[in-house]
């Protein structure tokens, strides 16, 4: 199996190109060294935020960013209640222990199982099967248009998990022969064919993602969220599974369509990540349409999405108003005063 994972990676000029980009700006992210600790913090824990929210609703969540972020400020206090808000809780609690423990968290099978864990640790319905393979077949679904399911793949078989799962692991720990976003791209393929788990396959296959990159020294890593871009491109990342799983385990196996999507997810993160090197104050880091929210409260006045909807003659949806708010408020920017319909937000 070792040399089937090595042979079906294809070097072409897109893809070294592409590489070639991302690990440019790798050597000039500077991020610690110049940017306020402070701002490198609020970055973190506005990704975590984002992160989760987008992996989620990747696999069907409907909670927004805001509504995520409401639920792991009261976490303490309010457990979760039901299956978005479980699987909310459990992919912040996974990411922010990659984000803050990566250097000590080498690849392993245990390794593997315990993230699974932590992944469903609020998910009652998964009690059962968490931190454990898979006994059973399960296919990969994804929701049409009207709701209905597709079937996209039909993963390994449960009584062959360990192994295939074994002999990934063991590949991924001696491809010193290859570049690492190839290794990362070859590994978290096989990972979602074998689908080793009952649920939270994708999930782990992002944390997982996030950990490499961070272990391969991307360290701009918890500063631009790659699962936003992702569930961006959420359509290309099932199209680019679908073209590469339709040859796998063939003589024509190829990884090509998803290497290219992840690298290009790789590198609009890097350009992202770019604009954050060298900016000292924290408005400088936002998007036109969140400076252009921003600055409606230049003069200390109190509104509400609703004002800032129409303030904005409605350029800009509530939905993405409501993005902004918490990304404005993860920088330190602005306040949220009130609760619920009387919500209003000020500057800080």
């Amino acid at each position: 199996m070792e040399d089937r994972l090595s042979k079906r990676i294809k070097l072409t000029p897109s893809i070294l190109k592409k590489i070639a980009f991302i690990d440019e700006f790798k050597g000039r992210w500077r991020g610690t060294a110049e940017m306020s600790p402070k701002i490198l913090d609020r970055l973190r824990a506005s990704v975590i935020i984002t992160s989760t929210g987008s992996s989620t609703r990747i696999e069907g969540s409907a909670l927004s960013d805001e509504e995520v972020a409401r639920l792991l400020r009261g976490l303490k206090s309010k457990p979760p209640v039901g299956r978005d808000e479980e699987e909310v809780a459990g992919y912040a609690d996974l990411l922010g222990r990659i984000f803050d423990h990566y250097s000590d968290l080498s690849l392993s099978e245990s390794r593997i199982l315990q993230f699974h864990e932590i992944l469903l640790h609020y998910a009652k319905k998964d009690a059962l099967h968490k931190g454990a393979y898979k006994t059973t077949d399960n296919v990969v679904v994804m929701r049409g248009e009207k709701g209905e399911e597709i079937v996209l793949f039909r993963p390994t078989p449960p009584y062959l998990v360990k192994k295939e799962m074994d002999d990934s692991i063991a590949w991924f720990d001696d491809a010193h022969d290859q570049h690492p976003l190839l290794a990362i791209a070859n590994f978290i393929f096989e990972f979602l064919v074998i689908h080793p788990f009952h649920d939270g396959n994708g999930r782990l296959s992002r944390a997982l993602t996030n950990l490499f990159l961070l272990r391969a020294g991307y360290g701009y890593t918890p500063s631009v969220s790659l699962d936003e871009i992702i569930e961006e491109r959420k359509t290309d990342y099932y199209l680019a599974l679908r073209q590469t799983q339709k040859h796998h385990k063939t003589d024509n196996e190829d990884i090509t369509p998803w290497t290219e999507f992840l690298l290009d997810a790789l590198l609009e993160q890097s350009m992202r990540a770019e604009k954050l090197l060298g900016e000292k104050h924290p408005e400088m880091l936002l998007s036109s349409k969140q400076l252009a929210v921003f600055e409606l409260f230049a003069g200390g006045e109190e509104l509400s999405v609703r004002e800032i909807y129409d303030r904005l003659d409605g350029a800009i949806a509530v939905p993405t108003i409501k993005k902004t708010l918490l990304r404005l408020m993860s920088h330190l920017l602005i306040m949220r005063l009130g609760q619920g319909r009387a919500t209003r937000y000020r500057k800080i």
